[in-house]
Formats: structure tokens, sequence, C-alpha cells
């Protein structure tokens, strides 16, 4: 089943359980912090930008989870497989890092020594400003990218934990938003344009079980003149109400009922399979990059395998209609983390 939630509410009743359960084409569910019944060690906030040129990205994390803040970039160079990430960590911010409750509205920032970090809306656009001293050796990290939002339909899933009433997992995606800007680092210097750069926000709210895996891919980009991305994943929590697989096609979500991620035992730098149970996606994914992480400090720890690639095959519309997709650059992950 695919419930799709089509009216407003708020998020949770008045015990902290979700209200509505299932997925939407935008945040209609309000989500409120002050409703959550469960400790603030375990709630979970974060908002994180992935931006993708042909041959180059970058992607930034703002999070408050709970027992630690967590704060990263990543810059990817695709002509040569390789990347470069740092982070910053920070003890029990337990929501004094004042993510705001909606996706739409209210900006993220963070300030240190070395860094400021920047998620700010304007104008219809999103705009991605970072300055981070010696984010590299000695090398410095800074830019500004603008993201346009075109008012398509986006990914929603409201979604339960069998084994905790008052855990869910509140998620919005949006993809293909056209980027303009540029990223220097050190003496390279990265230009996004508009007609060939597109960036996706990952936009998580929620009280999590503490070890769980998750499977997740995303895409976006333009076919026949067409903005066209997906939004792919499963693993987290009870999706019987609904799953998270998408297809965005010209402005317009089309659902897909369960994918599956085939990913080879020896390396996942080897090439991938994805599927779906309706017979409405068949993919092959040619790895490029695998950024691998293992955050450990005994209690918390976050295992990650975020790789980048090329997705070749077929995809169906709602409609019935085909489209084929042929070397489409996105990336596919398996997370596994206790916190």
């Amino acid at each position: 089943m695919q419930h799709e939630i089509t009216s407003a509410s708020d998020l949770l009743n008045e015990k902290g359980s979700l209200i509505q359960k299932g997925w939407a084409r935008d945040l209609i569910l309000k989500y409120h912090r002050s409703a959550i019944k469960s400790s603030a060690f375990r709630i979970k906030e974060w908002d994180y930008y992935c931006v993708l040129s042909d041959t180059a990205g970058v992607s930034f994390t703002i999070s408050d989870l709970g027992y630690i803040g967590f704060i990263a970039a990543t810059v990817f160079d695709f002509s040569n497989g390789t990347e470069l990430s740092n982070s910053i960590t920070t003890l029990l911010p337990l929501g004094k890092m004042a993510l705001p409750d909606s996706s739409h509205t209210g900006d993220v920032i963070f300030k240190d020594q070395s860094l400021e970090l920047k998620f700010l809306h304007s104008e219809g656009k999103r705009v991605l400003d970072v300055e981070w001293k010696a984010f590299h050796k000695d090398q410095d990290l800074s830019g500004q990218i603008q993201l346009v939002e075109t008012g398509d339909d986006s990914t929603v899933i409201a979604t339960p934990f069998p084994a905790n009433s008052k855990a869910f997992y509140y998620n919005h995606k949006i993809n293909c938003m056209s980027a303009t800007g540029e990223m220097r680092l050190g003496d390279r210097l990265i230009k996004f344009s508009p007609e060939s750069s597109h960036g996706v926000l990952d936009w998580g709210r929620g009280v999590w079980t503490y070890s769980n895996t998750w499977y997740w891919g995303s895409a976006s980009g333009m076919i026949k003149g067409k903005r066209f991305g997906f939004n792919i994943g499963y693993g987290f929590g009870d999706t019987s109400a609904a799953t998270e697989n998408t297809l965005l096609y010209d402005g317009i979500v089309h659902k897909l009922d369960e994918v599956r991620f085939h990913i080879p035992e020896d390396s996942f730098l080897n090439p991938w399979k994805f599927t779906s149970n309706d017979k409405r996606l068949e993919l092959d994914f040619q790895p490029v990059l695998d950024r691998y992480s293992n955050t450990n400090m005994l209690v918390v720890q976050s295992w990650q395998h975020q790789v980048f690639g090329r997705f070749s095959g077929e995809v169906i519309l709602d409609d019935g209609s085909h489209i084929i997709l042929k070397d489409f650059l996105g990336f596919a992950e398996k997370v596994k983390n206790r916190w």
C-alpha cells in the first residue's frame, strides 16, 4: 500500500505519536520539536545538501543528533574519482542548534573559530554559503551556491517505528534544484551553472530507535529538456503505509512501491543493480567514487558508504511512459548507525 497524505495536520498527537502515516508531495504535516514526548537525546534533526555537476560536486551537513552535533562538508572530483572531507563534532547540542521546524522557512547557521556555514532562504532560492579555514591541510574552502526552487512536487514520508510508539522518521527530499555559483578549495575553482548542475535537499526530523541500517539513492538532472530525478530507499522504520521511492519528471512525482539495492559483496566500487517489485525501475549503476567514513565514539557510531556514479536503464512513469537513463549522475548509499 502507498498511502498518500493529502490533508494538512500536525505531525504528532498529544502522546507524541504520528497522526498520519504515509507519503506526501510536500511538507504538509507540521513538525514541532516541542511536541515530541521522548528524551532530547533521542531527537535527530539534520539538513543535508548535495550539489553535483558532471565532473565535480560538494555536500554540506548541519545536524543535531542529541548526543552530538555533526557539521561536515565534502568536495568531489569525479574526473579523478577522489573526494576531500572534513567535519566538526560538538557535544550535547540537545536542540541548541535551533534547526527550523520546516524545510521551507528558517535559516540554518553554524559558526566557530574555523568555520561559518550557512543555509539561507532568499526569494525563492536556497543559498549555501561557506567559509572553512584550513579545510584540507592549509587550503581554505569558500564560496556560495544558489539553488532555485521550482515549485515541483517533492518526496515526503512520515514513518513510524514498531518498537516505539513515540519514535518516527519525518523526511523531506527536494530534487532537481538548479545550481549557480562557485566553490574554491585552495587553488581549485569549481563552477556550477544551472544548465548542468543540480542540488538535492535531505531534510530530516525525528525520534529514532538506537540501531538502524538504511539504504538511500538519489539523482537529479535533465532528460530531453525536462527535469528528472529520483529518490529511492528502504530499511528505516515501518514502511507498510508508504515507501520513499519516487520518480520526478517535469515537476510531477510518480510513486513507486518497493526498490531493492543489489550491492556486490566484494567491493562497493563494483557495478550495482537496482530493481523494483512493480517492475517500474530497472537500473545499472557504475560507481566512480566511494565516500567511506566510520565515525565511532563508542556509544555513537555512523558507518557509511556513499557511492557516487552513473545510472543507466529504464523507469516507468505512472501513465506507463518509459524514461531511458544513460550515464545519469547520482549516488547510492548504505549506512549503519548507532545513535
